[in-house]
């Protein structure tokens, strides 16, 4: 179970003032649990980790063994925001940090595409396409945003064209809407196998559904570990108490930014294996409480690395921001220093320790430095990295920001500020149907 220590911020803490944000989390868990806040129609991944059954694993199972034997040795997986970052996250933190250089395999090597519009990186996905026997997965609700959408164009093409359409409809699996969009009319014209994103679940919430774990199944990853972690934290989270890990993050991180302005939380790590469950966890909180002037900003580094870059600026800069460590217990190797008889370097003061302790002291040694620079330290406390613990950390992250985001007094569930930028994308590349918007838009940059 994922536990949370806010003794780092005690110093800092109203005692009394705090327990009335304790109390408006619990609210808001009752409004969580009971389903009665804005944006209720997407509450499906609440409840995901008890009803994702042995039959849909074995589903996405059948689908890795059935590449492996045709020799699939890519398989490009295409997505935007949280249609690829909690695969993403959960790959990056269970493969071995050297896999590429060690020739090392636990599945299907899976790129990403669909993220970006970079037309050097789709030359350079193309490059690596022909020298590789290639598979897609391809995740839209809609089958039209434009990202993904251009670079299934490109990816389709090429498979179609390398291995005629007839064997591209058993090289191309869709995840998209159950029953309308464009990607599923393509899907059912092309006889495309297809896994619904349900439509009560929202990208950024969808790491437990077919977006996440079909392409972490590929991969070789444990999903069942996975879903079990999860349906671990799903259980223990439900109980409603002032000790439960998300009442707690959640009336922490809100008391520190309305009462003490506090508007910048930094997820910290020292495994760079997470480095992207901190970008997965930037999208979580920044799409689901940036909205109607408010939010608290979400910021990650990844130390001790950036201890000596943003360290400076978090140690003594304008005191903006608290900050939630990610705290991994265990390590699973073991790597001891040894004693050197020169000990020109002088660190035989180590000799006999393992690394992860001089890991665990330099984190140590940070908070209670950073505490006394007026950063106030929350800590996500996790036994291992692995994929129960993994799955149990990504519930417990989408279970505290409903809460959170209730406490904020926003609908965690929308995003009506992404279109912006769409709007003015499509005017721009004039798109039918945004005539007018072309034109405002064309005198505008003049």
């Amino acid at each position: 179970m994922i536990k949370v220590d806010v003794k780092g911020c005690e110093s800092f803490v109203d005692e009394a003032k705090y327990q009335e944000y304790v109390g408006k989390a619990l609210e808001a868990f009752d409004v969580l649990k009971n389903e009665t806040g804005a944006g209720n129609d997407f509450l499906g991944w609440k409840k995901l980790p008890r009803y994702i059954s042995d039959r849909e694993l074995h589903d996405y199972e059948a689908i890795r063994d059935k590449w492996s034997r045709k020799g699939v040795d890519l398989v490009i997986a295409i997505g935007i925001g949280g249609s690829y970052l909690g695969a993403k996250c959960v790959m990056e933190a269970l493969s071995h940090s050297f896999a590429k250089q060690l020739k090392r395999k636990d599945g299907i090597e899976v790129v990403f595409a669909g993220n970006n519009l970079s037309e050097e990186y789709y030359a350079e996905l193309m490059d690596l396409a022909a020298e590789r026997n290639v598979a897609c997965i391809v995740i839209s609700k809609s089958g039209t945003t434009t990202e993904p959408a251009v670079a299934f164009r490109i990816v389709k093409q090429h498979i179609e064209a390398r291995y005629g359409k007839a064997e591209a409809a058993d090289r191309i699996v869709a995840i998209t809407d159950a029953a309308k969009g464009a990607l599923k009319t393509l899907a059912t014209q092309e006889n495309y196998e297809t896994f619904v994103v349900p439509d009560n679940v929202g990208g950024r919430f969808s790491v437990l559904t077919p977006v996440g774990l079909l392409p972490i199944c590929v991969a070789g990853y444990d999903v069942r570990a996975l879903v079990e972690g999860a349906q671990d934290a799903c259980t223990g989270l439900g109980i409603k108490s002032e000790k439960n890990p998300a009442v707690i993050y959640a009336a922490m991180r809100n008391y520190l930014n309305t009462e003490l302005g506090k508007s910048t939380e930094i997820l910290v790590n020292y495994n760079p294996k997470l480095t992207y469950v901190a970008e997965w966890w930037k999208q979580l909180y920044g799409e689901s409480e940036g909205k109607d002037g408010k939010g608290i900003f979400p910021a990650s580094v990844n130390n001790t690395a950036d201890l000596h870059s943003m360290g400076q600026f978090i140690q003594e800069g304008s005191r903006l921001m608290f900050e939630t460590v990610l705290h991994v217990e265990n390590a699973q190797r073991s790597v001891v220093i040894e004693s050197d008889n020169q000990n020109l370097d002088q660190l035989n003061f180590l000799a006999g320790k393992h690394v992860e302790y001089c890991n665990h002291m330099a984190e140590l040694g940070t908070q209670l430095a950073h505490i006394d620079g007026g950063v106030p330290q929350m800590a996500v406390n996790m036994e291992k990295v692995d994929a129960f613990n993994l799955g149990s950390l990504l519930y417990f992250f989408e279970f505290a920001c409903g809460i959170s985001a209730y406490v904020l007094g926003v609908n965690p569930f929308n995003q009506p500020g992404v279109e912006a930028y769409k709007k003015n994308m499509f005017a721009l590349l004039e798109k039918p149907g945004y005539e007018k918007e072309t034109a405002a838009i064309r005198k505008r940059i003049q």
